[in-house]
């Protein structure tokens, strides 16, 4: 069996411990690197660490460091209330603020996994206290995160098109970005149709009686007390407490009111708000500054934040103290591991003799449509990035004869290796399952599971007939 093959033979089996064992495929493509490198390569470490990604780590780390001191001190929470606010709460936009709201998030720098993770918990809760299908609302996030992935200061973005520069393939930073954002488009807009979309427009908006994302008001929603001591109410919305005077209200159907925090202010009418603390504010200016800095003054993103969140840390350090702990260190593992290991199969010559194989197959649209599948296949159960970094290198041979448009190919892999990211085996589609709350996690794991058997099948065919087969680039 020749060398190549056998590391093929790895990397599968690397996917199918790390699906079915529940382990992290990072450490397994390390241990797959360390034993394909030194067993079957004949490479000493500093080998098999010359594919390991050093500017990606501080990358990964950098932001989701960032963005957990966003999260721990509420910034993210307030950014979420304001964008509700913005649709002067009608319900049926609260998806489309979700989507917006992780495609910001990816576009200016975010990981997927960190962007979801953010807005999944909250847009699931609005879903739960709503009527909101869940599974709505978890797509739409999912989406989202992928629809600004591709930006060119994102990290999807950075990485595929240093690949293609790397690669000396003709690219269009713009384009790629473009290919994502429109089909994630159009498969919300499909999912917001098919599930309740429609139904959603007919309740009108959400008013701060509500109990909702605009906050619990001065009035109770429902319920009536009397005298002093405890009032009780008979509604949903209707609890007990302590108080004087007398009040009535209407409203049946209100969910029950949220409880005030600390770091929240009451107004009346206005109802309960995040407010603007100093730490957010700052904040807010931190993640201003890191997209000035990467778009306007062409510095590294990761350095950039790590700067920013340790400003952050050393002003506001109680609140931030548990950010390191947050950071995504499993999914820094896994991009990182995949992508050492992919290394490895560079360094061998693996990527060469599988894309000559590949390209060999004697019709090039053949070969670009299969390459989109397994893309999909194997996304789905594990890391786009890595896969998308092990695909690309291998459409090059059949992407030299010029029968097939550079741009279009890798914009097609690009979104048939990302939309698959709602399936409950991937980061993304783990993270909604688990934000999940007050739902039938096995309905809704079955749930998700179908959806993304679906956009598995469906969306490689698609990428590959409206990018690849006109040739685009």
């Amino acid at each position: 069996m020749s060398p190549e093959l056998i590391s093929i033979l790895v990397l599968v089996v690397v996917f199918v411990i790390a699906t079915t064992r529940s382990v992290n495929m990072g450490a397994l493509a390390f241990a797959a690197a360390f034993g394909v490198g030194t067993l079957v390569a004949d490479l000493d470490a500093d080998g098999i660490f010359a594919g390991f990604p050093g500017d990606l780590f501080v990358v990964l780390v950098g932001v989701t460091y960032l963005f957990a001191i966003a999260r721990a001190n509420g910034t993210t929470d307030w950014l979420v209330h304001a964008a509700v606010r913005l649709v002067r709460g009608r319900v049926a936009l609260i998806p489309w603020v979700m989507f917006a709201l992780t495609g910001a998030l990816t576009a200016i720098g975010a990981v997927s996994p960190a962007a979801v993770a953010i807005v999944a918990p909250i847009a699931l809760s609005f879903a739960t206290r709503y009527s909101i299908s869940p599974l709505l609302m978890g797509t739409m996030v999912v989406h989202g995160a992928q629809a600004g992935g591709f930006s060119p200061i994102s990290i999807y973005g950075s990485i595929v098109n240093g690949i293609v520069e790397r690669e000396n393939l003709p690219g269009s930073e713009v384009g790629l970005f473009l290919a994502s954002l429109v089909a994630n488009l159009l498969i919300a807009a499909v999912l917001f149709a098919l599930l309740g979309g429609r139904k959603l427009w007919a309740r009108g908006a959400v008013t701060p009686e509500d109990g909702g994302v605009l906050g619990t008001g001065g009035t109770e929603p429902t319920g009536s007390g009397t005298g002093t001591g405890t009032g009780a109410g008979t509604g949903p919305g209707a609890r007990t407490g302590t108080g004087t005077g007398a009040g009535a209200g209407t409203g049946g159907t209100a969910p029950a009111a949220v409880a005030v925090r600390p770091d929240q202010e009451t107004g009346g009418t206005e109802g309960t708000g995040v407010r603007l603390t100093p730490a957010r504010i700052a904040t807010l200016a931190a993640l201003v500054a890191l997209v000035v800095a990467v778009l306007g003054f062409d510095l590294d993103a990761g350095l950039t934040a790590v700067t920013l969140a340790v400003v952050l840390s050393t002003a506001w350090p109680d609140d931030s103290r548990r950010a390191v702990g947050e950071i995504a260190w499993s999914t820094v593992l896994l991009i990182c591991g995949v992508l050492t290991y992919v290394g490895v199969l560079e360094e061998m010559g693996t990527i060469t003799w599988a894309g000559e194989g590949v390209g060999g197959i004697g019709v090039p649209l053949l070969a670009a449509v299969l390459l989109c599948y397994i893309g999909a296949i194997v996304s789905a159960f594990a890391s786009s990035v890595g896969i998308m970094g092990a695909l690309i290198p291998l459409a090059v041979p059949f992407l030299a004869q010029g029968e097939i448009g550079a741009v279009g190919m890798i914009a097609a892999l690009a979104v048939s290796a990302t939309v698959v990211d709602v399936s409950p085996f991937s980061t993304n589609g783990a993270l909604v399952l688990a934000a999940a709350p007050d739902v039938d996690r096995e309905r809704f794991f079955r749930q998700l599971m179908i959806y993304g058997g679906i956009v598995v099948a469906a969306v490689p065919a698609l990428a590959w007939l409206v990018l690849v087969v006109p040739g685009f680039g």
